[in-house]
């Protein structure tokens, strides 16, 4: 049904890929090509219809993503019941983490983040209204982080069997517990976000970037299409792309990564200290994955969990170091 629906051809071979944290997804190989095949879990058919039609806008650019194909009747989405299906072009490539590439691709992946942003701003081509208002910042105090804490230990505690799984759990949710109290003083202040805002991808992981021969073929899932500062952006990328699984940050890369930034869009030192020291405490307050596995049943994360913690501890060490990072090109 697929295949006829968005006219793919004779369908030769469907293959599960088994990578996607969030979403569902298969490889098809059909008579016309070969496709990929998306079942959205994390957002709306309004929202992916919405994205769907930025991605062309930014494909007709010359930007390196997958425009989706459309429908016999026109649409982006295939909705067959309660679920509804995305397929775009299969891009070639391989997802390389960060912290494998050659400083230079750091610096031309950087480069790319700010070009993407200038073209998600360009209202003429790109079919996102202007922001009309700056993003606010939202921070959990320590005394609600701490008590998020408590309550998924008492999840945990009301387990008749807890497993290897929750006694880590138990013991990574205590220790989180000691640090937010130590370094409570430190909680950024809620209001405003600092410096320059717009549209921006919101996941730029290294799961979301193809790669052949030293560039990028395709920033994929854009699910995350939101309104941000764009210092949070390039924050959290260079985060999640150099070192963030492993449980500590390339600075020498992500350096690279932040000039690059800077080589095509003007971000201050100020600006970008400012986005550091917000992602390091949303860290810290933070229990995403824990929520994902107690209160959604959602084990996709699970493996993330230890990872996380080991990060959040070496970069509350080095904070000042990180900073400093992050002024690559100021």
């Amino acid at each position: 049904m697929v295949e006829g629906q968005f006219g793919l051809g004779e369908t030769r071979k469907v293959t599960f890929l088994p990578e996607g944290l969030m979403n569902r997804n298969w490889r098809i190989d059909a008579a016309n090509g070969a496709y990929a095949l998306k079942l959205l879990r994390d957002v709306s058919a309004e929202t992916a219809c919405r994205n769907g039609l930025v991605l062309t806008a930014l494909a007709s650019a010359g930007l390196p993503v997958c425009a989706p194909v459309a429908t016999r009747d026109g649409d982006v989405l295939l909705t067959i019941g309660p679920r509804s299906y995305l397929v775009s072009p299969w891009a070639e490539g391989a997802h390389v983490e960060g912290t494998d590439l050659p400083l230079h691709e750091a610096t031309d992946l950087g480069a790319l983040v700010a070009t993407i942003h200038r073209a998600l701003g360009d209202a003429a081509r790109v079919p996102l209204p202007l922001p009309d208002a700056r993003p606010r910042a939202k921070v959990t105090g320590p005394d609600e982080a701490i008590g998020k804490a408590d309550r998924l230990l008492a999840v945990i505690d009301e387990l008749a069997e807890p497993g290897e799984y929750d006694e880590c759990a138990r013991e990574l949710l205590w220790e989180r517990k000691v640090l937010i109290d130590k370094h409570r003083s430190s909680a950024p202040a809620a209001g405003e976000a600092a410096g320059p805002f717009g549209w921006t991808h919101g996941d730029l992981q290294h799961r979301n970037v193809l790669r052949c021969d030293g560039r990028v073929t395709a920033v994929l899932d854009w699910d995350r299409i939101g309104v941000r500062p764009l210092g949070e952006e390039v924050a959290r990328t260079a985060q999640v792309q150099f070192g963030g699984e492993h449980g500590r940050l390339d600075l020498e890369r992500v350096a690279a990564f932040v000039a690059g930034y800077r080589s095509v869009t003007p971000l201050s030192r100020a600006d970008l200290a400012d986005a550091v020291e917000r992602l390091w405490w949303k860290r810290m307050s933070d229990y995403w994955i824990f929520e994902f596995h107690y209160d959604r049943g959602d084990h996709g994360p699970d493996s993330l969990m230890a990872v996380s913690e080991e990060l959040l501890a070496w970069w509350t060490d080095r904070r000042d170091d990180v900073e400093e990072a992050f002024s690559a090109g100021a």
